[in-house]
């Protein structure tokens, strides 16, 4: 297969995007930058071609090392590009990792139990 695919399919193919929609709505909403000029879905990909994708995870910076035209498992689709995300990104997602709340309460912190409570009352009576 000799014929270069279209952006939007390979970035559906290497895994940076859930679904091929996915990767032409972002195509045409700009998150997806060739020379840092808008890249059109219906772009083809060329080898050495470097292109910044911004996603909901990462502003990925990703160099094109080898075509390919169907969606294959991540072992495999990581071959096909090399990842150039400057090392402050990098940092920014792992402080962010770090820094995420999921809204549950720790343990042991913040208004007492009944128990503890009942305990508090009955070692202040005494």
């Amino acid at each position: 297969m000799s014929e270069k695919p279209r952006l939007d399919k390979y970035l559906w193919s290497i895994r940076l995007f859930k679904t091929r929609a996915l990767a032409a709505d972002a195509c045409d909403t700009g998150k997806v930058k060739l020379a840092g000029s808008q890249a059109k879905a219906s772009k083809h990909v060329s080898i050495g071609d470097e292109y910044e994708v911004k996603t909901e995870a990462k502003r990925w910076r990703i160099k094109v090392i080898g075509l390919l035209h169907s969606r294959v498992a991540y072992n495999e689709a990581i071959k096909y590009y090399l990842d150039i995300t400057p090392e402050e990104e990098m940092q920014r997602i792992q402080y962010q990792a770090a820094s995420f709340h999921t809204g549950k309460r720790r343990s042991r912190i913040g208004r007492p139990t009944k128990k503890v409570r009942r305990d508090l009352d009955s070692f202040l009576d005494d």
